[in-house]
């Protein structure tokens, strides 16, 4: 057990991908909990030369509060390998290939877990037509908090043309999806435990980035009313695939139910950084779980270790 008030936290947070805003509200939060507990913390909006500023800083762990790329593709996690400082969440390989949902697709399908078909197409060609039967999803194949995503139901007049616009997220590629309706559920998994599981609900649309980090943009119900075996099952493959991946610490993986079709579950994707602000979904699940804010970034603390 560490005592607090020798404990050096350095809470990376920031950096320069697309989810920079929500990962320096990340950071806040989780700060200031620290201090609470009795940490010494001290935030670190993420810069390039970040390898120099924790080489002069040396704390005795680094709690990852990065969103998006180089925060949670295994980047800054080789970083921290390579300083030896002891840090949260997943380490370099699981990290890279949660990032990556074609390649992290091939692990949850070797695994036996259920998955919407897929394919990874031209950038040109999906914005030129149609690359599977409507409905699908367009996504980026390495982003985050829904950065990117487009849905084209049975109604869409042609394809995502406006993609091209959105190259800085996609890149080349992009993924494309088999549209699964009815519910957003997801559950986290803290230690190599399934915790609850709640049914997200949108206040408009789709669970974009508004309905995630926007006041009022969704509604949690938790637990999910949905059946028991189908709750079980959710819990069974985010533990299943927080494993299959390597993860460590936390993670959080996100389901779609089809509730009024043939009951339909799969997985969509898992997030070894999941957001800690105050709409997130992993201090809700915690706190279901009997963890406050403060026990859960205390225990992320703890965790903290190399070679992950």
């Amino acid at each position: 057990m560490m005592d607090p008030k020798h404990t050096r936290v350095a809470v990376l947070m920031g950096g320069w991908s697309a989810e920079r805003e929500v990962s320096l509200s990340s950071g806040r939060d989780c700060a200031q909990a620290l201090r609470r507990c009795g940490f010494d913390a001290t935030e670190i909006d993420v810069q390039r030369n970040i390898a120099s500023v924790l080489d002069d800083f040396r704390p005795d762990v680094a709690f990852n509060a990065l969103h998006g790329k180089w925060g949670e593709d295994g980047n800054v996690q080789g970083l921290l390998e390579t300083l030896q400082i002891p840090y949260t969440h997943s380490g370099v390989l699981a990290s890279a290939l949660a990032m990556d949902k074609q390649r992290s697709k091939a692990v949850f399908r070797e695994a036996g877990i259920p998955l919407a078909e897929s394919k990874v197409v031209d950038i040109e060609r999906a914005a030129s037509e149609h690359p599977m039967p409507l409905p699908y999803v367009v996504k980026p194949v390495a982003e985050g908090s829904s950065f990117g995503v487009h849905i084209l139901d049975q109604n869409a007049n042609g394809p995502a043309t406006t993609i091209l616009d959105e190259r800085a997220y996609f890149g080349d590629k992009v993924m494309v999806e088999r549209f699964i309706p009815g519910k957003e559920l997801t559950c986290a998994v803290m230690g190599g435990v399934a915790l609850g599981v709640i049914d997200i609900q949108p206040a408009s649309g789709w669970y974009d980035y508004h309905a995630k980090y926007g006041d009022g943009g969704s509604v949690h119900v938790l637990p999910a009313e949905v059946p028991s075996d189908v709750y079980r099952n959710v819990q069974r493959f985010a533990l299943l695939a927080h494993e299959a991946l390597g993860c460590r610490g936390v993670s959080r993986a996100d389901f779609r139910y089809d509730e009024r079709g043939d009951g339909e579950l799969i997985l969509l994707e898992v997030n070894t950084q999941p957001g800690m602000t105050p709409t997130s979904l992993v201090p809700e699940l915690a706190e279901h779980a009997g963890h406050d804010f403060e026990e859960l970034v205390k225990w992320m603390v703890e965790d903290a270790s190399c070679n992950r």
